[in-house]
């Protein structure tokens, strides 16, 4: 009998872990890759800025995966609710579950549930349509905005705040979200980090493409730029010179401001009903470690973005470390016949491609098992339950109608649909 495997997510690593089996197993393996959402991609759809078309492109590997005749895309199921564990591994020979990292850590300061304080993940899912946040989600409405965290994540937060219309159009950011950016009455953005130029965790690419925004002048200060000694590694000294020459040009007066701000560690988000200031310490390191100063300065913002790193959520049924935010494994592997992968396993590190080897290494783990135990049939049990899945020519539907909607409004390849009732309005057999 054809082994059996349902790949719980249809991000990088799901979809990564569907090739690898594809290849590793035998030739009469049967993948289904389940996703809660109509659409899949993860990460890559839902996590990645509009205007990185070239990161965005990886899609199209994806997508070759998807289309593999031992490939299945099953969508709009969600594990715990439409489905338990229990019952999926009876439609199944082996899980693996890959649903990588989906919230931002918070800080643990005063005032941080103040309305206006928020993840930068909310932010990147309003900006790249995700259907879990409404179009209206963010009003920018406030003339400052302090984005926490100097990694990859966070640029990508400055840059989108500070482009203008005619910048983005040409993407296939959400029509209503673009609408909004373009009555943006944000001109200031303050992205602060603890640490000083030498520990920043963006790449040399994205703290460049800073510089090339035309619409915002990049503003460090040359106090917070110095670095005292140290052999780095080039990617380092890459960043370190760059910022160092923002340090030292003057601002030319375009329509905003970019300050790129080291050694403050946020205190305490201040306002009564809304955000209204965000007080920092100033930092230095002691032992390696950052300490406070005692010396504080406070910004006059609307919004605070949080981005100090991602962590994973527990599955329902699925064993869970709250120490490491991360499923237990061996090897990938969690209990018989369960398995994992992505983020998920490792915790949020790496770049896309860095799932390649680690679903590689869980595929090893499950073949060596050579698992066996399913007893009833996917189809047949949602039919039961009355849930109909999106099947993969639905979501082409999706995508056509997204290229159809560009096309009316004159942008680009697609606009994204937003929203479940939207995206299910263009499945034309839904």
């Amino acid at each position: 009998m054809a082994l059996t495997v349902a790949v719980v997510g249809s991000g990088p690593a799901g979809i990564y872990t569907a090739e690898a089996l594809v290849k590793l197993a035998p030739p009469d393996v049967q993948v289904d890759v389940l996703e809660r959402l109509p659409t899949p991609y993860g990460l890559v759809r839902y996590g990645v800025a509009p205007d990185h078309t070239s990161i965005k492109s990886i899609a199209n590997y994806l997508r070759k995966v998807l289309e593999l005749p031992q490939v299945r895309f099953v969508g709009g199921i969600t594990l715990g609710a439409d489905l338990s564990v229990e019952e999926l591994l009876t439609c199944y020979d082996a899980v693996v579950y890959c649903t990588g990292a989906m919230v931002d850590r918070r800080m643990g300061i005063p005032g941080e549930d103040l309305p206006g304080s928020v993840a930068a993940t909310d932010f990147v899912n309003w900006y790249c349509g995700h259907p879990d946040v409404s179009p209206d989600r963010f009003t920018l409405d406030s003339p400052e905005v302090a984005v926490i965290g100097v990694g990859n994540v966070a640029v990508d937060v400055v840059r989108i705040l500070a482009k203008t219309h005619d910048d983005l159009r040409g993407t296939d950011i959400p029509h209503d979200v673009l609408e909004r950016l373009e009555s943006s009455q944000v001109k200031a953005i303050h992205m602060i980090g603890r640490r000083g130029p030498e520990h920043a965790k963006f790449t040399l690419k994205e703290l460049r493409e800073l510089g090339e925004v035309a619409n915002a002048d990049v503003c460090v200060r040359p106090e917070e730029a110095v670095v005292l000694g140290g052999d780095f590694p080039r990617q380092v000294r890459g960043n370190i010179d760059v910022l160092q020459s923002w340090a030292a040009r003057a601002p030319v007066g375009r329509p905003r401001r970019l300050d790129v701000r080291f050694w403050l560690r946020p205190v305490e988000i201040l306002g009564t009903d809304r955000v209204e200031a965000l007080r920092l310490e100033r930092t230095h390191l002691v032992d390696g470690r950052v300490v406070g100063t005692g010396e504080y300065e406070t910004l006059p913002v609307g919004m605070v973005l949080r981005s100090v790193g991602y962590q994973s959520v527990p599955l329902p049924g699925v064993p869970f470390s709250t120490d490491t935010m991360t499923v237990p494994h061996v090897a990938g592997r969690v209990r018989e016949r369960e398995y994992v992968a992505g983020w998920l396993k490792r915790g949020p590190t790496g770049v896309i491609g860095t799932n390649k080897s680690d679903a590689a290494e869980t595929v090893r783990t499950l073949l060596a098992d050579a698992p066996s135990g399913r007893t009833t049939d996917l189809d047949t049990l949602l039919a039961s339950k009355g849930v109909r899945p999106v099947v993969y020519d639905d979501w082409l539907d999706i995508e056509a109608a997204e290229a159809a909607l560009a096309r009316s409004l004159d942008r680009g390849e697609r606009v994204k649909l937003v929203g479940l009732d939207a995206m299910n309005a263009a499945i034309r057999n839904r």
